[in-house]
């Protein structure tokens, strides 16, 4: 497993360098903006505070109509401002991300201000957890084997939320997950299994999360 911040030149789009022969590119993509402004940054939950406080005002204090708007609108605009600011982040972090599943690993272009680069070959990864929405988006979570830490911090809004005890990374609120997943999943049992010399290492199960 291995991370990289130089990316001044990308020999392939989301990678460091060119794969090893033999190595194809089997899918690459980035999360869905509003489900990652929903899901990370609690954009919808921020909003329902916003307009929850508005009408709380609205009933205690109001009279009329021309009060109740009167007081409403701060509120309403600062929430406004504020889902704006939020919605602004998720579309920056998904602008720079590029997520890339090829026949060998998992590799994650990440960090819309410090841009890194996790390198995650099948062999090293244990469990694969899909969480899908309704609408098809979801999140792939990355268990990983060994004592290789990568930080939660480093890793946010790309990880498993609240899996800070060993952190996951996390393919997170893709389009078409299942599909991904499903792909993911075949690819890293057809590279697991492939005729080596001494090869070690647990195969990857695909996992429905709580």
């Amino acid at each position: 497993m291995s991370a990289h911040d130089d990316y001044e030149i990308e020999p392939v789009r989301g990678l460091p360098e060119q794969p090893p022969q033999g190595e194809e590119l089997l899918w690459q993509g980035r999360p869905a903006t509003f489900a990652l402004a929903r899901d990370a940054y609690k954009i919808t939950w921020v909003a329902s505070y916003f307009l929850a406080l508005a009408v709380w005002q609205i009933t205690t204090l109001a009279s009329d109509v021309t009060q109740a708007i009167a007081i409403a609108l701060p509120y309403l605009a600062i929430g406004l401002l504020v889902c704006a600011i939020l919605l602004g982040m998720a579309a920056a972090q998904a602008r720079a991300t590029v997520y890339t599943v090829t026949t060998a690993r998992v590799a994650m272009r990440i960090g819309s201000a410090l841009t890194v680069t996790l390198n995650l070959p099948f062999k090293q990864i244990g469990t694969a957890s899909l969480a899908l929405k309704p609408n098809g988006t979801g999140t792939i979570a990355l268990q990983t084997l060994g004592e290789t830490r990568i930080s939660y911090l480093v890793c946010w809004p790309h990880a498993r939320p609240w899996a800070m005890a060993k952190t996951q990374p996390a393919l997170r609120c893709i389009p078409d997950a299942a599909h991904v997943a499903k792909l993911l999943s075949d690819a890293a049992e057809t590279k697991l299994n492939e005729p080596v010399v001494a090869q070690s290492g647990a195969g990857l199960m695909l996992a429905a999360a709580e």
